[in-house]
């Protein structure tokens, strides 16, 4: 699937990876709708790069079908719609201290949000025998994120479904990518470019833009902008007790350091 030309959807695309890619892919010459819970964010990013901005609450099936209406009237039918948005709250204490809101916010925003998008552009696609679907999950879909209990959990399910969709539909010619980068300078973990620039296992937004792009084009399922990842799902797979073990020594290095094991700092060891 190649940008130049396609009908693009990017929600949560105000600002972090969201909007770098579709900054990235109007440069490409594709048509972008951005979408953002915030309308003024979204407006923003689409009056830069010459696109449309719809604001949309992704943990709505109304509202992502009405998003997808209005690119459709506007753009036409859409070759590539990127699941994006995200959110981040953390464990207050143990790991199932979060409240009940906000797992269900989790599971709402990193879950449902991609069966809501895939059920109302599935038959379409079917349809016409083309489209690319982008879930973004995270490394902790792959592996575990220290501190963030229903977020590692729900980004689990979210690569779980795009397994799902990927393995139901590749031979109703619709492509399938999930997306799982590490640690990124954007404003989830309070970062920006800036903080990128002091470490390199720190990618900015526009590199993991780069990477969706490059592993959109090339039909890729698993995109890894940050390739150790993959290194380490494979010690995971291959020796999950020893896998447990590090991460436990990761947490306690963390919490001498800094006090906390946040992932505002766990990046800085890893």
């Amino acid at each position: 699937m190649q940008f130049k030309d396609s009908s693009l959807v990017i929600t949560g695309a105000g600002s972090g990876i969201g909007a770098a890619l579709a900054r990235a892919a109007a440069s490409k010459g594709a048509k972008v709708c951005v979408s953002d819970l915030d309308h003024d964010k979204a407006q923003a990013v689409a009056s830069e790069i010459g696109g449309m901005a719809v604001q949309c609450d992704v943990r709505d099936e109304t509202a992502v079908q009405r998003l997808i209406a209005e690119a459709v009237d506007q753009q036409g039918e859409i070759d590539i719609f990127v699941s994006n948005a995200g959110i981040g709250k953390g464990d207050p204490s143990h790991a199932a201290s979060q409240p009940d809101e906000d797992w269900m916010l989790n599971w709402q925003v990193h879950v449902m949000a991609h069966v809501y998008a895939s059920r109302a552009l599935l038959p379409r696609m079917m349809e016409r025998r083309s489209g690319h679907l982008v879930n973004v999950a995270s490394a902790a879909g792959l592996l575990n994120q220290i501190g963030d209990a229903a977020y590692s959990a729900t980004k689990h399910a979210a690569v779980s479904f795009a397994e799902s969709l990927a393995i139901t539909h590749g031979s109703d010619g619709i492509g399938v990518s999930v997306v799982c980068p590490q640690y990124v300078a954007t404003p989830l973990l309070g970062l920006d470019d800036s903080d990128a620039a002091k470490r390199e296992t720190l990618l900015t937004a526009a590199d993991v833009a780069a990477a969706i792009i490059k592993g959109v084009e090339a039909e890729r399922f698993l995109i890894l902008s940050h390739p150790q990842v993959g290194q380490y799902t494979l010690q995971r797979g291959q020796d999950h007790d020893r896998w447990v073990k590090g991460m436990q020594m990761l947490r306690a290095k963390a919490t001498e350091v800094f006090g906390s094991a946040k992932p505002e700092t766990l990046y800085k060891l890893v």
